[in-house]
This record gives C-alpha cells, structure tokens and sequence, in this order.
C-alpha cells in the first residue's frame, strides 16, 4: 500500500516556515531545519519518526505542530508518514514484526490491548510520575481508558462521540426534519423518507461497522466482547443488526453494496455523503464520530452545510458514551523515548500547538487548553465542541472496555458477513448465527 502525502501539505509548510519540505518515498515527510541548526553537531540532534492516519486536513495541521515543535525545541527533527485508515494498520502491523515501528504512533481505542499484550508500546506511567507528561488537567475518565493493570500505555488525542452527520442541505431543501436522539423505529422512518423523497439512500456503515453493532447491543445491556465469547445469551440481537441490511437492500433505501467496490472504505473523500453522480449511490448520512465533522465539511461540495445528531437507539442512555478519539502512544522500537515523551506533552498541553491542531482529532482532554482554544475555533469546530459537551455528555454511560485478543478477527467476520447480507448470499439470521457462534470460537481460541 501506498504511504498517502499530499502536496498541499508541502506548500502549506513551505509558505509558513519559508523552507522546503523534505520528504523520503512513498509519501514520507521530513521537516527541514533551519540552516543554523543544520550546522550544529549531528551527535546532538534527535530524530523521532511519527505516524498517523487521518485525512488533508489532520495532515497539514500535524506537520505544522511538528515543525513548530523542531522550532521550539532546536536539534530534534521529525520525520512523518501518514495513510487512510484502510492502509494504516497494514503499514503498522508490517512495521511491528520487522521491529521497525515509528517512535510515536497514533492509536485507536479497538487495537490498543493488542499491541500492549503484544510488548509493542512502552509504559506512559513513568513520565506521568515524573512530570513529563503533565496531565493535572485533563479529563482523568478518558486518561483512564488507555490503563491496562498498572501501567499507562497512551494519552488520548481528544475527546470523541458517536455522530450521525447528515446533508443538511438537502435534507431542508425537501422539508424532512431531522429529529434528535431518534429511537431506531424514527431512524428506519427517516431512510426511507428520505429515499421516497430525493431519491438518496442511506449507508450504515457499510463494512466499516464495529462500533455501530456495539452500540446498539449496549441498548440491550449487552457488551459485545465478554470473557472467551460473544455477548449475550442467543443470536437474537446480531440478527436485528444484520436485518438493517437485508431490509434496507430488500426495500431499496440502503445503499447496493456494488457503490463501495472500487472506493476506499472509511475514506472522507469517497465516502458517499461525500461522492457520487447521482443519488443512487450517494447517501443522507454517514454513521461516524463527532470529530469527523471538520474533515467532511471540507469535503462536501460547496454550499453544502452538515447537520450533527446523535445515533439512533431504543436506549440512548445506555448506548451512548464519550471515547478518546485516538491515542499517541510510543513504541518499543523508539530509541529516544524520553523526547517522545516530551512531544506527547506538547500536544496535549500546549495551547499555541492546539491552536494549530484546533480540535480537529476531537475536544482537547487538557480543560485549560478547550477554554483556551474556544475563541479561535470555526463554526463547525465550535459545533462539535459545543455536540460532545452539551448533546452527548448529559446522556452517555462507561465506555466498553478494551476490546480483547480475537476482536480484530470478529470484526474482519463481520465484514465478510455484511457483505454477504448485502450482495443476497446469506440471509440476516444465517449472518447472526455465524457471528454470535464462530465469534465465540474467535475468542476462546485467543482466551486460552
């Protein structure tokens, strides 16, 4: 897979620091010091690779903090790859068995247990204790999600909530209210509403889809991970989740499944809120998370304004929660881990840092830093804000616990079975079963 750069991301940093913008293959980016620091003493100079996934926006903004970082901090360089989603845990994982891992890498909530039980991530602990990483201000809630028994392996980047982004534009254009906090009946309604109407149709995620499933079995106080088996006492629930599918394609309001075979999944740009020529694969929605809003918004056509609601469920109370939108972490391949350490810090702490990342990877965990950054966010930015704090706080419980060894693999079967759904060759209570059954086997083997 292709490491994804962007050259508006070169001319970006090169009109800001009036320098060229470096960068080895395949889409990697090295900042350039200064002519002064180039002459100092090589043995002096540190170097920290960092890695993420995002989108241009995330991109540009992250090599513009690096590099006021390298300013602020003389002698130490970064270089820097980035992919979509899709690529980036290929990348990664490729990079961990060669014990190749960048220095500081970004990190989801799904895959942190993994890499930690694996020994690829070092222990944050340390450096909390000893100052480093300063975290006297920030959300301790969302601190603690990233403990795993004593230790602390990664800060949380923002704070993140489910959103369901929706094409407000045509969605008033036609008269059809969006209502807040809907129940899944009000949901099924709306798509279909909205395909009689415009002829849009709707995606639920199509094969991107670990957290929605989650969400809706947390309505029926079910977690979908239990110790060495699926959640809950039958099938039963994973076949509702799986009929949305057989019934939106049956009835046609939901996406074909042939719209997503030569796009990237979880892609902004391709996303079908975002692409398409005509509005048989174009969708009303997108099934995603609050930060997310930025990126999209950017990516619409113009004049295309994104309405935010919360996701459907018959129990909101219990479905809804806050997340850390992502983690930086430091691998156990960094040989300079003290100075990462130090980064980890500046983002999370530096208010001139955050003016230049502006909440794009969710609400700022350091409070200081949210107050702060307030009069400098755009509308859409202070809309997203203002979702987390004022929708979804009030209404949300405990986040599920970290997902366990064998999650990744049952959610690989999940994929596989939504498609099948999708394309006619399964039936939704055939798809539940296997997930509820070979799920199970999934996390027993890995339990052992």
């Amino acid at each position: 897979m292709k490491r994804r750069h962007t050259r508006m991301a070169c001319i970006v940093l090169a009109a800001i620091m009036l320098v060229s913008c470096g960068g080895a293959g395949k889409g990697k980016k090295e900042n350039v010091h200064p002519e002064s620091i180039a002459e100092r003493d090589s043995a002096s100079r540190i170097e920290l690779s960092v890695c993420w996934w995002g989108n241009k926006v995330r991109d540009e903004r992250t090599l513009q903090a690096l590099e006021l970082y390298s300013q602020q901090n003389p002698g130490v360089k970064f270089s820097s790859s980035y992919w979509e989603w899709s690529n980036y845990w290929e990348e990664l994982a490729a990079d961990a068995a060669g014990h190749t891992m960048p220095d500081i890498v970004q990190m989801d909530y799904k895959y942190l247990q993994e890499y930690v039980e694996k020994g690829l991530l070092i222990d944050l602990e340390p450096y909390r204790k000893d100052g480093t990483i300063n975290l006297a201000a920030c959300n301790q809630n969302i601190i603690r999600t990233a403990r795993i028994g004593e230790g602390l392996y990664s800060i949380a980047a923002g704070i993140n909530s489910p959103a369901l982004l929706y094409n407000k534009t045509l969605l008033d254009k036609n008269g059809i209210h969006v209502k807040n906090k809907m129940n899944m009946d009000e949901f099924l309604a709306l798509c279909k509403e909205v395909y009689e109407k415009t002829g849009y149709k709707t995606n639920i995620n199509y094969r991107n889809n670990e957290q929605l499933i989650e969400f809706l079995l947390r309505a029926e106080d079910i977690v979908m991970y239990e110790d060495g088996k699926m959640g809950g006492d039958s099938a039963e629930p994973y076949i509702r989740y799986f009929k949305l599918y057989e019934d939106g394609i049956r009835e046609g309001w939901h996406l074909e499944p042939t719209v997503f075979a030569n796009r990237t999944i979880s892609s902004v740009e391709q996303d079908p809120m975002v692409f398409g020529t005509d509005s048989a694969e174009k969708s009303w929605c997108a099934f995603s998370y609050s930060g997310m809003l930025i990126s999209m918004q950017n990516a619409m056509p113009l004049g295309m304004e994104i309405g935010t609601v919360t996701w459907p469920s018959n129990d909101l109370q219990k479905s809804s929660y806050l997340k850390p939108s992502l983690f930086w972490g430091i691998s156990v391949d960094c040989k300079n881990p003290g100075e990462a350490a130090k980064v980890i810090d500046f983002m999370t702490n530096s208010v001139e840092c955050n003016k230049i990342l502006l909440a794009e990877r969710g609400v700022p965990i350091s409070e200081k830093v949210a107050d702060a950054l307030k009069p400098e966010l755009d509308a859409n930015t202070l809309k997203t804000v203002e979702f987390v704090t004022d929708e979804v706080a009030p209404v949300s419980s405990m986040i599920n616990p970290l997902p366990p060894n064998g999650a990744r693999e049952v959610n690989e079967l999940l994929n596989q079975l939504e498609e099948q759904v999708c394309y006619g060759e399964l039936t939704a209570e055939e798809a539940g079963k296997r997930l509820f059954e070979e799920g199970s086997r999934i996390l027993a083997d890995q339990s052992r």
